[in-house]
């Protein structure tokens, strides 16, 4: 983030160890000795979404006296978050935006910071130390390289034949895990927990897959050794946090009073819910609020069928309806209740028994995040990779209740939007974002028009549910009223039809 500071910003405080007692009293501070962390933590990739989530849980350890748990930040892409942290001591504001009003504090978890390209020894170095008990990733789904298909390890990517070639100085992140876990294993130390944050299911899975691949391309035994010693834990996090703006900046200086290059903004809701298994203990998180259990599936089946479908319910609806944030989403009495419905009546009854999660609080918790003005999400952003989320999030439901014989009407209008979206443009001709892996599907969108057949025909996307006549003629039925009327509209209509499947 780089651009001149503002009047407000300048006549902040600007933040840095020194100046922590100089700030306003409203804004929370470490209340420990950060010289007396002890790093038992490596996390790679230093984004926005880890200082606001697993950095937060660390800084909260540490104010309640557990300092063994200092985080080495490592990062593979961005030099310039290390250049401003390092100005500030490793120290940032985190702000929770409240519909109410904002709340900030500074977290101070962070020991060091070593943007690996600059120096991939002292990368190695740090993971390799016995003190390391733990190494957390935020390196987004795509970054772990498992072909979404067949669930493989990509052995043919360049990068991963460069670093096999050369392990001494890797580039990616699997070369810099197995060549630390080389190296413990040649000293005789215990290896270290790879845990996995990013938010993808069964990321522990992946992380496992993605290593022992790795490592077996490059040494059978030293793969056997990982596979049989490494804990790989999945996890589900959630918070939403989006990318702060130097606007954001200069209004957190403005509201606040520090002078903090780089701040992250996002919600008062978190969640973190972890696998209990680890094989070179783990922090006590469950004393800040994670929970850590058995098996974290349930949990993940709960938010991605409710939060993550909610998403790409209301987006593709929502933007074609000339709307824009979630918030004007959940603003308008017909788009909320379609969400509220649709997860009531057409998702919830499908969903596991979860211990500790009230579905009707939980689905209430949902509709007044996605409705907070302050942290408003854009259906732009929501609305990417829809080939990859409308099989992932909304047709496990769909399926359930076919299964079930239960409604699935509002499940095949949120379908539709997507279906429609496709064509590339609303119903003022004007374009509308499409990303994601398969935007050749928006020509047969075009060519097909109101037609549903064409796109239910692809497999990659519908599997067998798309030639289901009881699916098929639901989502034809949507698709043709929107082709005749607005969503809007055709929501209302389909709401008014009550619980007739």
């Amino acid at each position: 983030m780089t651009s001149a500071p503002t009047r407000a910003a300048a006549s902040a405080v600007p933040l840095s160890d020194r100046t922590l007692a100089d700030l306003p009293t409203e804004v929370s501070v470490p209340s420990y000795d950060r010289a007396a962390l002890r790093p038992g933590i490596v996390h790679i990739g230093v984004g926005g979404f880890h200082r606001a989530h697993q950095a937060v849980y660390l800084d909260e350890l540490a104010r309640r006296g557990e300092t063994g748990w200092g985080v080495v930040g490592v990062g593979l892409h961005s030099r310039e978050i290390g250049e401003v942290l390092a100005g500030q001591d490793r120290l940032w504001t985190v702000v929770e935006r409240a519909a109410d009003g904002d709340r900030a504090t500074v977290v101070g978890a962070l020991t060091r910071y070593l943007y690996a390209p600059d120096d991939p020894e002292a990368v190695l170095a740090a993971l390799a130390d016995e003190g390391t008990r733990v190494v957390t990733l935020t390196i987004t789904g795509t970054g772990y390289r498992i072909d979404a298909h067949s669930g493989e390890f990509d052995a043919d990517d360049p990068h991963v034949a460069r670093d096999l070639e050369d392990p001494g100085t890797p580039e990616t992140v699997f070369g810099y895990l197995v060549e630390a876990l080389h190296r413990r294993r040649e000293a005789g130390l215990p290896p270290f927990t790879v845990l996995s944050c990013d938010n993808m299911q069964s990321n522990g899975a992946a992380a496992r897959t993605a290593v022992v691949s790795f490592a077996r391309l490059r040494d059978e035994d030293l793969a056997d050794w990982i596979d049989a010693h490494v804990a790989f834990p999945s996890s589900m996090v959630d918070r939403i946090t989006p990318n702060t703006s130097p606007e954001d900046r200069d209004a957190i200086a403005e509201a606040t009073g520090v002078d903090d290059r780089w701040p992250v903004v996002t919600e008062p809701f978190r969640q973190w819910v972890v696998e209990d298994s680890f094989c070179n203990g783990r922090p006590p998180l469950e004393e800040v609020g994670v929970q850590l259990v058995e098996d974290v599936a349930p949990y993940e089946t709960v938010k991605t069928r409710l939060l993550n479908a909610g998403h790409s319910a209301i987006a593709y609806l929502g933007y074609l309806a000339g709307l824009r944030t979630t918030d004007e989403v959940l603003a308008d009495p017909v788009f909320r209740t379609f969400l509220t419905r649709l997860m009531a009546e057409e998702i919830a009854p499908h969903l596991p028994e979860v211990p500790g999660v009230d579905l009707d609080e939980y689905q209430a918790t949902l509709l007044d995040r996605l409705a907070n003005p302050r942290m408003a999400d854009q259906l732009a952003r929501l609305s990417r990779r829809g080939s990859t989320k409308i099989p992932s999030y909304l047709l496990p439901s769909v399926r359930a209740a076919m299964d079930a014989g239960t409604p699935h009407q509002l499940l095949c209008v949120a379908v539709a939007g997507w279906l429609r979206f496709l064509r590339g443009h609303d119903y003022a001709g004007e374009e509308v974002p499409i990303q994601g892996p398969r935007t050749d599907l928006v020509p047969v969108a075009q060519e097909a028009g109101s037609d549903a057949a064409p796109l239910l025909s692809e497999e990659s996307v519908f599997d067998h549910v798309g030639r289901d006549p009881r699916f098929a003629e639901c989502v034809q039925r949507a698709l043709s009223a929107l082709e005749r009327q607005g969503p809007r509209e055709v929501v209302e209509e389909f709401l008014a039809e009550g619980g007739d499947a």
